[in-house]
């Protein structure tokens, strides 16, 4: 159901229960869930609000980079704000950096809930005896060790496992608060569900293609370019 303001650019603030809104770069109406939020910060500077709590009214756009640059690109922001608002040049990069930080630190929340299994070994061992949603193997992991991980996941895991290679030894060992983490696998839980869905929502913002509940156990997410650095923020 479409909420009544929907068909407004601008909300009425981070309280809002809206469950859809409108994109201010395509015009179309799509869930929160697929969408970010864009405040204007103290500076008047356009600040994207991934958790959608900032204060202020918003606008929203379409979680792709592509949508967002195109929205700069078209001033589209300043006309949902009916406001000049300073756009930094790096707002695409600096949006994805944000949904990547989120991405660590579910991932470090999972880890405090005991759900995070690291080693070679102990992941290996839990390929047999436990019920896994996700294998993370670090971008720098050989290629033999992840080739007889997934060798044992497919003898041993009658479901399917989210494969992740998007995240380096050095982001594992942050998030997971464990030194020179190379593979590592996740069990259910609240937090890990929550590290996948953020996984998904970086892959939708950098591809433009959202993971459906029915395809969401084929992500494969592969090590991105070199300019990308995943980082923690300590104080969330």
């Amino acid at each position: 159901m479409i909420a009544a303001s929907a068909d407004s650019e601008l909300d009425t603030g981070p309280r809002a229960l809206e469950l859809e809104r409108m994109c201010v770069a395509t015009r179309t109406v799509k869930p929160v869930a697929d969408m970010i939020r864009f405040v204007i910060g103290p500076d008047g500077e356009a600040v994207p609000d991934l958790k959608r709590k900032l204060p202020g009214r918003g606008v929203w756009v379409t979680a792709t980079q592509e949508v967002l640059a195109d929205a700069i690109k078209r001033k589209a922001l300043a006309r949902g704000f009916k406001r000049d608002v300073r756009l930094p040049a790096d707002l695409v990069g600096r949006t994805g950096q944000l949904l990547e930080r989120a991405v660590l630190e579910a991932l470090a929340m999972a880890g405090k809930a005991g759900l995070a299994v690291t080693g070679f070994t102990r992941v290996e061992a839990a390929l047999a005896g436990e019920e896994l949603i996700a294998l993370l193997h670090a971008a720098e992991a050989s290629a033999d060790g992840v080739r007889k991980l997934e060798a044992a996941r497919r003898r041993h895991q009658d479901r399917p496992i989210v494969t992740i290679g998007i995240l380096t030894s050095a982001q594992l060992d942050l998030a997971l608060g464990r030194p020179n983490v190379v593979h590592a696998a996740l069990l259910a839980g609240p937090p890990s569900d929550t590290f996948l869905a953020r996984l998904r929502r970086l892959e939708r913002f950098r591809t433009g293609e959202a993971a459906t509940a029915a395809d969401a156990p084929r992500v494969n997410l592969s090590r991105p370019g070199k300019s990308t650095r995943l980082e923690m923020d300590t104080n969330d």
